[in-house]
């Protein structure tokens, strides 16, 4: 199982909240619905049969001590009318003589006070019935109770019930799934600016370690991100301090190592014991790398200091020209090395930075001259295509194997194969600028898969001169 599959989740640890106590509250909404749905329509069917009850009350005649239900055809005819269920009923007076209707339903009778009424639920002949009986006093005395009974078959509830059950189920789908995907927008947008703050802290790099915005942030996480932008300043702080103490050291040591490369090349260049002539080549190469990391170092720092700076000058620059003239500052180093330097030079303006263009380049440059070994080809080429610039040095030398070449942009990286005395900052700066001026920088291999080619592909300059 991968480290993100194990990684807890709000968004989901809110959903399996949510969404499980949904599933649980709709079916009891629906419960409800159905209720609220189904008592009225059956206190509306039930009503219908004290009607009829009412009316065969206000029927029955009391003759002296003998009660009657003087009924016509008619009436009992209409008495029982129903278009879906079958309607029967049975009166009968204090000593249980039936007075009318349907014998059989007596047997259902249940024992009432006079004015009482009974609702239930009954079974006449195997048919279920719903039964409404009704007691009143027949004659003076009030324990004189005539019972009268009204059943009805129950086609009309059953219809009631699936009605009120079909309604109940369609509006708890119909809540449901408004409820479910409103519960997983609820989330997700609660959830919108954490992921935006942590898509900002994302994005931050070491050059550009700004304060995140907390705007709109939950306050159940403001605390977590005012404590994320407190060590962002204090790591703002401590990078300051460092390229601070990395500047003043380079430029501290740079005038001395300067004094000691040149002491060393007067030495060189006067009579001295042969003996001493390893000796003061070791000095003298000592101090060139000293000197040239000093250099770089101030490079570097400058570099880091500059990404830091939002409102960095940039200006229109021809790579052609910058190439063309700091030429000369290479021609020499590459020839003391049996290299052939090279030019295939076109016009290419990009908006940048000279200095640091320039500090790119030269760093290209010096990183194939320390690296290529004797005897190796170096070609600096620029060209503007396709709505990009390229600039490409590329040497036939031993090159880089693939696997390492992801780790050149790292300081102080450099691979197996390298052969030269460089310090592993040259491609560090380069990587640090190109990232300021939103390049791109690739390593790849030379022609017929020799060597190394960098390839630096900037945006071009929208207007240039």
């Amino acid at each position: 199982m991968s480290s993100a599959a194990r990684q807890p989740s709000l968004q989901r640890t809110l959903l399996l909240w949510l969404l499980p106590a949904l599933a649980l509250l709709v079916p009891l909404g629906a419960l409800l619905i159905y209720r609220i749905a189904l008592i009225p329509a059956l206190d509306a069917l039930d009503r219908a049969l004290t009607d009829t009850t009412v009316a065969l009350e206000q029927l029955i005649d009391w003759q002296g001590d003998r009660a009657t239900l003087p009924i016509s055809a008619q009436t009992e005819q209409a008495l029982r009318a129903n278009l879906v269920d079958k309607t029967v009923f049975a009166v009968t007076d204090p000593d249980g003589r039936l007075l009318g209707g349907t014998a059989a339903l007596t047997a259902l009778a249940q024992p009432l006070a006079a004015g009482q009424w009974d609702y239930h639920d009954a079974v006449l002949g195997g048919e279920p019935v719903r039964l409404v009986t009704h007691a009143v006093a027949c004659g003076a005395s009030p324990e004189r109770i005539c019972t009268i009974l009204v059943a009805e078959t129950r086609t009309k509830r059953a219809a009631a019930r699936r009605a009120a059950l079909l309604g109940a189920v369609l509006g708890a789908l119909a809540l449901a799934l408004p409820l479910a995907g409103l519960a997983v927008l609820a989330v997700r947008r609660a959830l919108r600016p954490v992921e935006s703050a942590a898509t900002e802290v994302a994005s931050l790099t070491p050059e550009r370690l700004r304060a995140v915005d907390t705007r709109g942030v939950p306050s159940e996480v403001a605390g977590f991100m005012r404590a994320t932008n407190q060590l962002l300043d204090r790591l703002r702080t401590a990078a300051a301090a460092q390229r601070t103490f990395v500047a003043d050291a380079a430029h501290q040591l740079r005038t001395p190592l300067a004094v000691m490369r040149v002491e060393a090349a007067e030495l060189l260049a006067q009579p001295h014991p042969e003996t001493m002539k390893p000796a003061l080549k070791r000095l003298h190469g000592a101090a060139e790398r000293g000197s040239r990391l000093a250099q770089q170092l101030l490079a570097l720092a400058r570099a880091e200091g500059m990404g830091i700076d939002p409102t960095l000058p940039t200006e229109a620059v021809d790579l052609r020209a910058l190439a063309a003239d700091n030429a000369d500052l290479w021609l020499q180093p590459a020839l003391d090395a049996g290299q052939d330097l090279g030019f295939d030079l076109q016009t290419a303006w990009v908006r940048g930075h000279p200095v640091l263009l320039g500090e790119l380049l030269g760093n290209l440059v010096q990183n194939a001259i320390a690296y290529a070994g004797p005897g190796a080809s170096i070609t600096v080429g620029t060209r503007a295509h396709d709505g990009s610039v390229e600039l490409v040095v590329e040497d036939d030398g031993p090159g880089v194997l693939p696997e390492e070449r992801a780790g050149l942009g790292r300081r102080f990286q450099r691979g197996r194969q390298a052969q030269g005395s460089g310090s592993g900052l040259g491609l560090a700066i380069v990587t640090d600028i190109a990232r300021l001026h939103g390049a791109t920088v690739a390593f790849e291999s030379g022609e017929g898969g020799r060597g190394l080619r960098v390839r630096t592909t900037l945006p071009p300059a929208k207007t240039p001169p």
